[in-house]
């Protein structure tokens, strides 16, 4: 357990474990865990359901797809009740600053480092792999028949990701730039690495 407030904010690459290694340093570190539960947390910022969130989420151009959805409300609601693609992304990242204010948090992905770059006490990490790393972890939790699709999957969902990234914070997904330290998961292995990150935030932050 740790009384200091601190955010650990994690970005990842796709079967790169940077979900599991954010679970380990929330229980490392006594934080609340924030990954898909920013769904929810977004969904009462905003009124709509949670579904919504779920079924865009990490992509742009979020508005002209939700339009396509049947969620109770037409297009022309939508427009007169002022909602826009910014706004709907504002309201995940009024999220995220609630939380923050709220005591430790991990997040992982949603542009946390972004959305939370002029808070406190902020570390900023990136979690990547090797591919044949990756595709095992993939393969493992989905009925990819081959390789070849279980890779498909992977670089699709990843160019998603990565355009959402740059389209709300006009900066480089996976860039070390934006990072305080870039992980290669594959290397030590998941637990090993979510150590050695632990680690470096003690000595960060002198904890």
């Amino acid at each position: 357990m740790n009384s200091r407030h601190i955010i650990i904010n994690i970005g990842r690459q796709l079967g790169s474990g940077g979900h599991d290694i954010g679970r380990m340093l929330a229980l490392d570190f006594g934080a609340k865990y924030y990954d898909r539960e920013l769904l929810n947390l977004a969904a009462k910022e905003s009124g709509l359901s949670a579904h919504v969130f779920e079924q865009h989420d990490e992509r742009k151009g979020f508005l002209r797809s939700l339009l396509h959805l049947q969620v109770g409300m037409s297009s022309a609601n939508y427009a007169r009740q002022g909602f826009s693609q910014d706004s709907l992304f504002q309201f995940q990242s009024e999220a995220i600053r609630k939380a923050a204010s709220e005591g430790s948090c991990v997040f992982v992905g949603r542009c946390a480092d972004y959305v939370l770059r002029d808070h406190q006490n902020i570390v900023n990490i990136f979690v990547t792999a090797s591919m044949e790393f990756r595709i095992s972890q993939v393969m493992a939790r989905q009925p990819f028949a081959t390789l070849q699709e279980a890779r498909h999957f992977i670089e699709q969902n990843e160019s998603k990701r990565a355009d959402y990234y740059h389209y709300y914070t006009g900066k480089k997904w996976g860039h070390a730039s934006s990072y305080d330290l870039c992980i290669d998961s594959s290397v030590l292995g998941l637990k090993d690495t979510e150590k050695f990150i632990a680690e470096f935030i003690r000595k960060r932050f002198k904890l």
